[in-house]
């Protein structure tokens, strides 16, 4: 009972000490703006704020994640292993992969835009004109002529002569459009060995009358040793890669 009690005053004075010893408060309103500079200081701002939400979006739309992440999804349906590797997994090693791979275009960028422009040496909006020329490099290495062409009929904008003439609101839609491509053909290719063997496992349990046992239950275990015994995680990391080249 008298911890209770002491527990309890505690709690009452917390606040009293509180503002005797004048803790700072955080009040927000909205203001009236007496020159232009801060009208546009605060859009400046809710503009950074807008961007900062959507990057993490833009920064994988951009690079190789889409393509990683589904080919090793890819790899665990096929394996019909259900959760393993987790999805954690999955996403985080595609995350390192993407940064491996997209290794030689960050420094670029670093080297171009975002030192000169922490020396003072180039404006804001030349940095992010540097910036963007290396990325949007990669994504024309990348970019199928098909699905470029697609984008350009769909947004009924002129023939463009060359890639300077692409904004970005065509190229990424595009580039994303390509790595679904490739990264379902590369899906596809994973699925039928695995496919082969669910085939033969389930036609010996047919012949056996065993209708009534799953056949992944009895394929999985063989499923997985192929996969180890062909050193799978390697070949698929290394056809990943190497497709970016």
């Amino acid at each position: 009972m008298k911890v209770k009690t002491l527990c309890l005053l505690v709690l009452l004075l917390l606040p009293l000490t509180a503002y005797a010893q004048g803790l700072p408060t955080i009040t927000l309103g909205v203001g009236e703006a007496t020159e232009p500079g801060e009208v546009s200081t605060a859009l400046q701002i809710l503009m950074v704020l807008t961007i900062l939400s959507v990057a993490p979006a833009i920064l994988l739309m951009t690079t190789g994640f889409t393509r990683i992440v589904i080919v090793l999804s890819f790899v665990r349906q096929a394996l019909g292993t259900q959760q393993a590797p987790s999805n954690q997994i999955v996403v985080g090693l595609s995350l390192f992969l993407t940064f491996f791979i997209m290794a030689p275009v960050f420094n670029q960028i670093n080297e171009q835009a975002l030192q000169p422009y922490l020396n003072q040496q180039i404006t804001q909006d030349q940095a992010l004109t540097e910036a963007l020329k290396p990325m949007r490099q990669f994504m024309f290495s990348q970019v199928g002529e098909k699905d470029l062409q697609l984008l350009v009929d769909i947004s009924k904008a002129p023939q463009p002569e060359n890639q300077d003439d692409i904004s970005l609101l065509t190229l990424i839609p595009a580039f994303v459009l390509s790595e679904l491509k490739r990264a379902f053909q590369m899906g596809f290719l994973l699925f039928v060995p695995f496919l082969m063997i669910d085939m033969i496992v389930a036609s010996i349990l047919m012949a056996m009358g065993m209708m009534m046992l799953p056949p992944i239950i009895i394929s999985l275990p063989f499923k997985i040793l192929l996969f180890v015994l062909v050193d799978g995680w390697s070949l698929v990391i290394g056809s990943l890669v190497k497709s970016f080249g």
